[in-house]
């Protein structure tokens, strides 16, 4: 592997985890303080356990896709005054 592709993975796989983390924190966050009476409902289904799988693998395609679309189009920014 060139150091260039090397550079270029580590630079979206760090922007990936970034987006995960931020949908970890989301997720929790719903489920913790019961927004919109999700918890409860999930709580009280059958399929708790897929209902919440799905919650977080949406959450985290959707921000790990989100924060690595955003780290590849503010790669040229011009920071020049």
């Amino acid at each position: 592997m060139k150091p260039f592709e090397k550079a270029a993975i580590l630079f979206l796989l760090r922007h990936l985890v970034a987006g995960l983390a931020g949908a970890v924190v989301l997720g929790s966050g719903l489920l913790w303080f019961d927004v919109a009476r999700l918890a409860t409902l999930i709580g009280g289904s059958d399929y708790a356990v897929e209902a919440v799988v799905m919650l977080y693998a949406s959450l985290m395609l959707t921000f790990g896709s989100v924060a690595m679309g955003i780290g590849i189009m503010t790669l040229n920014e011009d920071t020049r005054p």
